[in-house]
């Protein structure tokens, strides 16, 4: 099957997005546990910042981007028209 321009920009635009909302991902996930100690001084709702983090915040980004890369891929889907579902 060949490509076209179309379908190669829906692409990109694609491994676009989900490569900033892994970045997103990671940042939460890793960068935030490796610099724990000196993020401790920051203090959210009472707690230290990674505790925060760890408890909540992080579960609060991942349910953010998911919640985001559904949005936009059905914006991108209907922009491309290979959208599923009703119009």
């Amino acid at each position: 099957m060949q490509l076209t321009d179309k379908h190669r920009e829906y692409w990109n635009r694609n491994l676009r997005l989900t490569a900033v909302l892994l970045g997103i991902w990671f940042v939460a996930t890793f960068v935030v546990i490796y610099f724990a100690r000196e993020l401790n001084d920051i203090v959210i709702m009472g707690f230290p910042f990674a505790f925060y983090m760890g408890a909540q915040g992080s579960l609060i980004i991942y349910v953010l981007v998911i919640w985001y890369y559904a949005r936009r891929m059905n914006q991108l889907d209907l922009e491309y028209g290979v959208h599923e579902g009703e119009d």
